[in-house]
């Protein structure tokens, strides 16, 4: 009995439409990236354990993809090492014995890796975007997939926040280019550490960030609660509750934080780490305000984005009128390549997420009709003789960068015709006996009904009735 074809849950297969609206989507972002001097690289799909292993908690770990060593992995292994009480055994322990390599859970820590192991080749900042596939161990659902592409892009060795502003830049020009309306948040991470110090807190940073980057989903006092359930006093929580309610413009907001970080709120603790914090977040809207941004963009406090690397300037990027997530998110962290020896290499940097700006264009129908059309030009193939007439115009239109198909099986016209319908091929070429003794080719443009008839020497004729 055959074998049902399928494929693992939480993967997908893009069939020819699907693929050019995602090149749409890729070919989009490249092109921006590169207008900013990004260059490419490519890590690979694999990389040994030790380099995944801790960086993304116990969690993160738990979700990693493990790849079983080749040959026989489990020969040797002394199974009484691992045995637990009754009869269980450590199972994470033994599978570090017999997997030594994992498939990527992201792009930034093979970037971290990448850019210590090629130190001496590369030169400083240094400007990269990668456009890959990651995977995760997750439940599948709507929206998550166990295989997915990021699309990374980073400047490491700079502190300077021209660096931010070029991201802020590049993710304008990106949505622009695609027509989407964007709403770009922006926070600092300082400030977020400010909250801690000033609410009386300082060793719960990473508490109070979890929770408030909750506040769009659960609403104030649910973060409220959560803030408590971890340890918070309800005075502690009163200092932050008109933080998490500012509203104004930007400069009311700087203004307005500069008070309460600078003694007061109503414990007065002065913060010297959230004040260095708007310092930086005044200086980025400085630059954002000269560099003339189309989308709007605004200071955020309560975006807290859930990586704990991140140190000072942190991004979200939300569609206006599609309910999604966000689209674009990222920050600035100062010791990520500290991990593997390089310690002090700042760096900032973005990923867009494709599959949701997939999303956003499908829900909004925002891609172009002609995505799917590859091929302009079908020559029909009636014979033999019509099939060698055929090769040289073919080839001559190709070479000027014309897609072409010749039909490859001689046949009725009503089948070649139903093919270039079904493909969206918009002028087909229709060559018998007559045109073959004239040296002439014909064309019809299938949309208009428009027919023309060209001498075979008159590619620039040709060509002009094709654009």
């Amino acid at each position: 009995m055959a074998q049902k074809p399928s494929i693992p849950k939480g993967t997908r297969d893009f069939g020819q439409q699907e693929m050019a609206e995602r090149n749409y989507i890729f070919d989009t972002i490249r092109s921006v990236f590169k207008t900013y001097g990004y260059q490419q690289i490519e890590t690979p799909s694999i990389e040994n354990l030790s380099t995944l292993l801790g960086k993304y908690g116990d969690e993160g770990d738990k979700l990693l993809f493990r790849i079983l060593n080749s040959g026989d992995a489990f020969s040797g292994i002394d199974y009484g090492q691992y045995r637990l009480e009754g009869d269980s055994y450590n199972s994470k322990a033994l599978s570090l014995k017999v997997c030594e390599k994992g498939l990527r859970y992201d792009l930034t820590v093979p970037f971290a890796r990448y850019v210590v192991q090629h130190q001496n080749e590369i030169s400083f900042p240094f400007k990269r975007f990668q456009i890959q596939p990651v995977w995760r161990a997750d439940r599948p659902q709507k929206g998550r997939y166990r295989e997915f592409y990021q699309c990374d892009v980073d400047v490491i060795g700079s502190r300077s926040q021209v660096n931010e502003l070029e991201l802020v830049q590049m993710v304008d020009r990106v949505f622009s280019l695609l027509g989407i309306r964007v709403l770009i948040k922006i926070n600092n991470r300082k400030v977020l550490t400010g909250f801690a110090e000033i609410c009386g807190f300082p060793d719960r940073v990473v508490d109070i960030t979890v929770a408030i980057d909750k506040l769009d989903k659960i609403g104030l006092e649910k973060v409220e609660e959560e803030m408590m359930e971890k340890g918070l006093t309800a005075e502690a929580v009163a200092v932050l509750r008109p933080i998490l309610q500012l509203t104004g413009s930007t400069e009311e907001k700087l203004a307005l934080m500069r008070g309460i970080m600078n003694g007061g709120s109503p414990s007065g603790i002065v913060s010297e780490t959230g004040m260095k914090g708007l310092d930086e977040l005044e200086e980025l809207f400085g630059l954002i305000g000269a560099a003339g941004i189309s989308h709007p963009v605004e200071i955020d406090l309560s975006l807290a984005r859930g990586l704990n690397y991140y140190t000072g300037a942190i991004f979200e990027v939300k569609a206006l009128d599609f309910p999604i997530g966000s689209i674009c998110g990222g920050g600035r962290y100062d010791n990520l390549t500290g991990i593997f020896g390089l310690p002090d290499m700042s760096g900032v940097g973005i990923s867009f997420g494709a599959d949701r700006i997939y999303d956003v264009l499908k829900g909004l129908d925002k891609f172009p009709a002609d995505l799917s059309r590859s091929t302009r030009v079908l020559f029909a193939v009636m014979g033999k003789e019509e099939l060698r007439y055929s090769l040289s115009p073919a080839k001559a239109l190709r070479e000027a960068g014309i897609s072409v198909e010749v039909f490859p099986d001689a046949g009725k016209l009503k089948k070649q015709f139903d093919y270039a319908t079904k493909k969206n091929i918009p002028f087909i070429s229709i060559n018998g006996s007559e045109e073959i003794a004239a040296g002439t080719l014909n064309f019809k443009n299938l949309q208009t009904g428009e027919q023309k008839a060209f001498s075979k020497e008159d590619l620039d004729g040709i060509l002009a009735f094709l654009a």
